[in-house]
């Protein structure tokens, strides 16, 4: 096994599945999905379709309890309502923090998880989609190329210079993702991204706007737009 992936079932996940896929081939590539307490499992269940689809091994992690006292609003546990604007509209009103969708050091935490099960499973890399347009402003910090840098030293210096992480996109915005996905045929069609659990997308929360901007960009309608149960 080359490859541990970090893989939601959304966007960028799924294009970095991709990426790592063509690259090494579905039997050299393995899926790590975490549960961490969010609202529904949309994601999840968009996970292992996209994982019979390219014919990898996709492994689930509960991380649920970790968070269990968090306030984030994507998490089942929280009163807080899940924000219906664009990241660069809520940040006008966080005073520089992130974004109440921020769930705390996520990344960090499912990195160092990651970097485990790789290890275990004879990975040499661990690839994951933070790209620059979640990082932007500090809405998710732990997706900027600072934080990925100084995770890829940790990892690898605590596995003995064995493993490495892989950001592809830390640099890219969303729209530049999702081109680099089309060139490499990823199915958006099965992915989720919506925090809201609902039949369809909600089409208006954080992640529903980027995602339909980063299409709109690269001059085609969202795959996914309108179908039930992706």
């Amino acid at each position: 096994m080359k490859a541990l992936v970090l893989f939601s079932g959304g966007v960028d996940s799924t294009t970095c599945l991709g990426l790592a896929v063509n690259k090494y081939g579905a039997s050299e590539v393995l899926a790590l999905s975490v549960f961490y307490g969010q609202t529904h499992d949309k994601e999840l269940e968009a996970a292992k379709k996209i994982g019979e689809y390219y014919g990898v091994i996709v492994k689930q992690l509960d991380l649920a309890q970790i968070f269990a006292e968090s306030d984030c609003s994507l998490l089942s546990g929280s009163a807080t309502e899940i924000p219906k604007e664009t990241y660069a509209e809520q940040l006008t009103h966080t005073d520089g923090k992130p974004v109440s969708t921020y769930v705390p050091f996520r990344n960090g935490l499912f990195l160092a998880s990651a970097a485990s099960i790789a290890l275990s499973n004879g990975c040499e890399i661990i690839y994951y989609g933070a790209h620059s347009d979640d990082a932007a402003g500090n809405a998710y910090p732990d997706c900027s190329d600072e934080f990925n840098n100084a995770m890829n030293n940790a990892i690898y210096l605590g596995s003995g210079k064995q493993l490495r992480i892989e950001a592809p996109f830390v640099k890219m915005n969303k729209a530049q993702v999702i081109q680099k996905g089309l060139a490499l045929g990823v199915p958006y069609e099965l992915t989720w991204s919506c925090y809201e659990g609902g039949d369809m997308p909600c089409g208006i929360c954080g992640t529903c706007r980027d995602r339909a901007a980063a299409f709109a960009a690269n001059g085609i309608e969202d795959p996914a737009k309108g179908r039930k149960n992706i």
